[in-house]
């Protein structure tokens, strides 16, 4: 590892199979800046810990209800500074407005998934 960190450390490919997400997907969230890994090897090769991991395992989470990459960004440092004791009441508010618009977007799958079963339920009827 390039970064002199003693952290237990895995390559793409293991990370990949950890969290359900492509090679392509973990190299454009690190092109993009929504989540570097911790270092590189020398020659170059992404390193994760299992920090990183956490945080792909959020990320991937939010691939459903349909955040965009700037709204999971902005959703990772708004938790990040509240971690960090920033006490700020706009973060919380904030974060709240993730809670409302995640709850919405569950319910908003939930009733896709009910007419895809009744649209399932009728195609079996016939």
């Amino acid at each position: 590892m390039t970064d002199g960190s003693q952290a237990t450390t895995m390559h793409i490919g293991a990370v990949a199979e950890r969290t359900g997400l492509s090679l392509r997907t973990l190299r454009h969230y690190d092109d993009v800046g929504l989540l570097r890994p911790s270092g590189r090897t020398d020659g170059g090769f992404r390193l994760y810990t299992d920090a990183d991991v956490e945080r792909l395992l959020l990320i991937r989470r939010m691939k459903p209800l349909g955040f965009s990459l700037e709204e999971m960004a902005d959703l990772l440092a708004v938790t990040d500074r509240l971690a960090a004791g920033d006490v700020d009441d706009s973060l919380r508010a904030q974060l709240d407005g993730y809670v409302v618009a995640a709850r919405e977007r569950r319910a908003d799958l939930a009733r896709r998934l009910a007419m895809a079963d009744e649209f399932i339920a009728l195609l079996e009827a016939r």
